[in-house]
Parts: C-alpha cells; sequence; structure tokens
C-alpha cells in the first residue's frame, strides 16, 4: 500500500468517525420521532449524507462515500450499539447512491450540481423505501408529500453544509496530494479555423 492511498484511507477514517459519532446521537432521535411525529422523519435522514459528501467534495475520489459512509456506520455502534446494523446498512446504502451520478461520468467531473442531483435522487429512493416499510397507507396524500418533500430537502441542505466544511478544510491544505481534478473529462477536439473556412 502506497502512502498516498494510506493517506487517503486515513482522511476517509477520520471524515467516517466523525460523522459516525453523529450518527449515534441521531439514532436514539429515530424511536422518538417515529413515535410521536413520523412525518417528519426524513428531516433525520440527512445526517447521513453528511460523511459522504465531505469525502467526496474533498478528495474527488471514487468510492470514498462508500467507505466513509461505512466507516460512519461502524463508528455510530460506540454510541447506539443496538442500532449497529441499521447504521452499517443505512451508510451503505447512502454512500451508493452518492456514487452513481459520479459513476456515470467515471468520477471525472465533480461539480456542485451533481451534488445536488445526487441528493434529490438518493433522497427519493430513501424516503419510498421507508414509506414503504412503513406502509403506503399510513399518512394521508398531503401528509405523505410532505414526509418524501422532507426527504429531499435534508439531504439537499445537509449536502450544502457538507460542501462547505469540506471547502473549509480544504482550504488549510490537509488533504493536498490526495484530491482528483474537479474535471477531468478530456477537452472536445475543435476543427482548426482553416478546416472550417475550407468547408
Amino acid at each position: 500500500m502506497t502512502s498516498l492511498s494510506t493517506r487517503l484511507l486515513l482522511t476517509c477514517a477520520a471524515i467516517g468517525v466523525a460523522g459516525g459519532l453523529v450518527f449515534g446521537i441521531v439514532g436514539y432521535l429515530h424511536a422518538v420521532v417515529l413515535l410521536t411525529v413520523p412525518v417528519i422523519y426524513g428531516v433525520l435522514i440527512g445526517v447521513y449524507f453528511f460523511p459522504g459528501v465531505v469525502a467526496q467534495t474533498l478528495l474527488r475520489r471514487g468510492g470514498v462515500a462508500l467507505l466513509t459512509g461505512t466507516i460512519a456506520g461502524l463508528a455510530a455502534s460506540a454510541i447506539d450499539p443496538v442500532n449497529l446494523w441499521r447504521h452499517v446498512g443505512v451508510g451503505l446504502l447512502i454512500g451508493a447512491l452518492q456514487e452513481l451520478p459520479f459513476l456515470v461520468t467515471r468520477y471525472r467531473y465533480w461539480k456542485g450540481w451533481v451534488f445536488a442531483v445526487a441528493a434529490i435522487v438518493a433522497g427519493i429512493v430513501m424516503g419510498v423505501f421507508v414509506l414503504i416499510l412503513v406502509g403506503p397507507d399510513h399518512f394521508p396524500p398531503l401528509a405523505e408529500t410532505v414526509y418524501i418533500g422532507l426527504f429531499v430537502v435534508s439531504p439537499l441542505v445537509v449536502t450544502w453544509l457538507a460542501r462547505l466544511v469540506a471547502r473549509g478544510v480544504d482550504s488549510t491544505g490537509a488533504a493536498r496530494g490526495v484530491q482528483g481534478e474537479m474535471d477531468r473529462r478530456r477537452p472536445r477536439k475543435h476543427p482548426a479555423p482553416l478546416a472550417m473556412a475550407a468547408a
């Protein structure tokens, strides 16, 4: 293992552990929210997007959201051991969903709008998945709309905050040497001016 990959893994581990501490604390709120005001449950899901977005924004490398999400889920067990598999499962699922839009570009394009798309798609998937688990007839139609809406808004807000945090860390130079480029796509070849004139 090279020193570069070691640094990358250690950076992901640090982000994952920090995220896991938050996962663990929020884990205790799940039951409370589900028993009292289940319609706002989507607000809690945004927290699970934080470590993956920080890692992706800071490092711009494939697989870092999946890795940090998994580490965060494992770290959460120190605070909330009863829900270990829920934390690991959600960390894995959201990490995988966060990877997909970047995988489409083969991890060569890391602009902000792709993060927003990832948050929206992953939020909808998570919202529908949890709604199916609790039962589609659990809420009246208006409450169902609010419920799914919060699964979209919460990840978007957390994604924005996580990107701000990542930029702050980036400004310290802590990740220099392990970061990928913002845009690694090959530039399009434009026809030479003489060839265009001849045509």
